[in-house]
């Protein structure tokens, strides 16, 4: 994996899709979470380009962890990324925090679509702190693949959100935050991992042909 310019890159430079994944508030780019898509997003044949907010390349470096950046500084993080690489054939999102900033940005960025991986609709325990009122008219196509017990918004609770046409929802059975299930639901964590990935490829394949929609499991 070559570190160029910051950026942690995967697949190769002539893909018909680049797709960024930032990371969540608590861990860094390689973090096996990320990594498991990254990488499989590379062995089919798309590039995966990874980085880090301020505080944790910060953290990288000193080993002093500190609290997520503001949102106008992972909001510029973010813009910057996406000037550096061009928005043209360029899909942005990633894990909890850091797919919900690429959502907020994605489309005064002009990018081509949006990934979210466990989208946190809401803190943990607060379910009326909704953070969907962007999401209700976002004109960017956008994948929500989200665990259906998810503490930060569960299968029951999206299901009462007004979301725009453009975004469509994939659940991972009994998943946690992390997709993750537990024991008697049948399914095993490295399963809903597969199936993320599996529907993430096929939203890429569907903006390849212009088939985007909304669909929920």
């Amino acid at each position: 994996m070559p570190l160029n310019s910051e950026l942690l890159i995967d697949g190769p430079d002539d893909a018909r899709w680049t797709v960024v994944l930032a990371h969540g508030a608590g861990a860094a780019m390689d973090a096996p979470f990320i990594n498991h898509f990254a990488v499989g997003l590379a062995e089919r044949d798309f590039r995966a380009v990874r980085f880090e907010f301020p505080y944790m390349a910060n953290y990288r470096k000193t080993g002093q962890r500190k609290p997520p950046d503001r949102e106008p500084v992972l909001r510029k993080t973010w813009l910057d990324v996406v000037a550096e690489l061009s928005p043209d054939g360029l899909v942005i999102g990633g894990k909890s925090m850091g797919g919900r900033i690429a959502s907020l940005i994605a489309d005064e960025a002009g990018v081509a679509g949006l990934i979210c991986l466990g989208y946190p609709f809401h803190p943990v325990g607060k379910p009326d702190q909704l953070r969907v009122q962007h999401l209700r008219d976002i004109k960017t196509p956008t994948l929500i693949v989200q665990g259906e017990r998810d503490p930060f918004g569960s299968r029951e609770e999206v299901a009462e959100y007004k979301l725009s046409s453009t975004i469509q929802v994939e659940w991972t059975k009994d998943g946690d935050h992390s997709f993750k299930p537990r024991k008697r639901s049948g399914t095993t964590e490295p399963e809903n991992l597969g199936t993320a990935l599996q529907r993430i490829v096929q939203f890429l394949e569907d903006l390849s042909t212009g088939r985007t929609s909304k669909r929920r499991n």
